[in-house]
């Protein structure tokens, strides 16, 4: 067995290009163990516990390559990194004839170019600030993939947007639809009267893959960002979006989707709806709101359509829960986290913690430095659902599984096996699952149902049912 660790000092790559080298050396011959990764804390942790010994002083703007071989292949495998980080990073094919102008290396000059509206900015979270100024300058409204942008940017944002007339999706947003387009995570979903405001990114589209199911659709989501309801940004995004839907002639209803927000950024929020001429329903992860999947039925009752059975898939294991064991949640999703977590204390009490119970997010910033986002990156929860299924105080694993654009290609392809090789060493363990998505995604969600299924979980098209259903199972209920 041969290790081989190098620090390559200031050598930025984005994470996705990472996590696609880490994976292609992984599956080199005699490669038993690969990690290319910028050294942030969190993946200084993961290459620890891969057993790579790191030299002192690489910090988080470094690249380390670590490779370990059983056998030969050591060689080869370093000489491939450089050619592997050029491949997975170098740009598409093809490209304009000989004289063609030269790229556009600003956002101002880029939409000189373009008869756009949107521009949507996913760089390192530190350095999005004047890229977006750009944006806003050139008349454009901006959406905001990056995380970890700094708090008072995100207001200058915010206000110089509302000076221009202009929404500011974000920082921190991970899903919008306008007019049709889908963009960062979003589902393939029919169009519909539906106008969707959400400080959320996987509520949005757990609202939005529910009304696919029912028939009906959405005409936009704007999301605006997971802090825009904090009490320092009072709602900035939120109330322009609000306005902006109720001027839509295609919106009939508006729903809002929000992780818990400010008490008084709710007021004001709910205010503002009381003021529109269109009707907002609110769809709140809080003690006395509805769960995302009630807030969809009321949506869909004041169109006038019928609530229909939300999709299931019942694996043919049947698990011998053992009634005291707790409910551990691993969640790519952080507003499906906090339903999660509120359903739970709702049906057993306030103190789950001290029962053993955990709701985990991967999807939190801690989680997301110098690594791609869990729903395109699995290798974090995989390792987190291996060490729960160890543990024989965990009764219960319940976790999400968002589909859709720009999410992981075949996120069963990994998961199936792990819940397999889980429940083959407990045959008392129970795997539930809730499965955000649509027939239509690339990954295609009957599909991915059925792997899962076929490895021994449970699974629901409603993460608030699939909840109830874990619960159901840490009460020793087979049913």
């Amino acid at each position: 067995m041969s290790d081989w660790v190098e620090v390559r000092r200031g050598g930025y790559h984005d994470s996705v290009t990472l996590m696609r080298v880490s994976r292609q050396l992984a599956e080199r011959p005699g490669v038993t163990g690969a990690m290319v990764a910028m050294a942030t804390g969190l993946n200084r942790e993961m290459f620890a516990r891969m057993g790579f010994a790191l030299p002192d002083g690489a910090g988080p703007d470094d690249l380390v390559v670590a490779i370990r071989v059983d056998g030969g292949g050591l060689d080869e495998a370093r000489e491939a990194v450089d050619g592997l980080l050029r491949g997975a990073s170098r740009p598409p094919a093809g490209g304009g004839p000989l004289g063609a102008p030269e790229p556009p290396r600003t956002t101002r000059s880029a939409a000189a170019r373009a008869d756009a509206t949107v521009a949507l900015l996913s760089v390192p979270g530190p350095h999005v600030f004047p890229e977006a100024m750009d944006a806003l300058d050139a008349g454009l409204n901006v959406m905001i993939f990056s995380d970890n942008v700094p708090l008072g940017q995100e207001i200058a944002l915010k206000e110089a947007a509302a000076r221009r007339g202009l929404i500011v999706m974000g920082p921190d947003c991970g899903t919008a639809v306008v007019g049709g387009a889908g963009l960062g995570f979003a589902n393939a979903v029919r169009r519909g009267p539906v106008g969707i405001v959400a400080a959320s990114g996987t509520g949005a589209q757990q609202l939005m893959c529910l009304l696919d199911a029912a028939g009906a659709g959405v005409s936009h989501v704007l999301g605006v960002g997971g802090r825009d309801l904090s009490p320092e940004v009072s709602g900035r995004s939120a109330l322009s979006a609000l306005a902006a839907l109720d001027a839509d002639p295609g919106t009939e209803l508006i729903v809002l989707v929000s992780k818990p927000p400010a008490p008084q950024v709710l007021d004001l929020i709910r205010e503002a709806a009381r003021r529109l001429d269109t009707p907002v329903v609110f769809a709140l992860p809080m003690p006395g709101e509805d769960d995302l999947t009630r807030a969809a039925e009321k949506v869909l009752t004041a169109l006038g359509r019928t609530v229909p059975a939300w999709p299931r898939w019942t694996a043919a294991r049947r698990p011998a829960p053992v009634p005291g064991r707790a409910l551990r949640g691993l969640f790519a999703g952080g507003t499906l986290r906090d339903e999660a977590e509120v359903v739970a204390r709702d049906v057993l009490g306030w103190d789950l913690e001290a029962r053993g119970h955990r709701f985990t997010d991967f999807g939190d910033d801690a989680y997301t430095r110098g690594r791609a986002h869990p729903m395109i990156d699995p290798t974090l929860r995989l390792e987190a659902l291996r060490a729960e299924a160890a543990d024989p105080g965990c009764g219960v694993l319940l976790l999400d599984v968002v589909l859709g654009h720009g999410a992981e290609s075949d996120p069963a392809a990994a998961l199936a096996p792990a819940v397999a090789d889980a429940v083959q060493d407990r045959p008392d363990l129970a795997v539930v699952v809730s499965l955000c998505g649509t027939p239509a995604d690339p990954q295609d969600r009957d599909r991915q149902a059925a792997a899962l299924c076929e490895a021994g979980a449970d699974v629901f098209g409603s993460n608030a049912q699939a909840t109830r259903h874990a619960l159901r199972m840490v009460e020793g209920d087979p049913a």
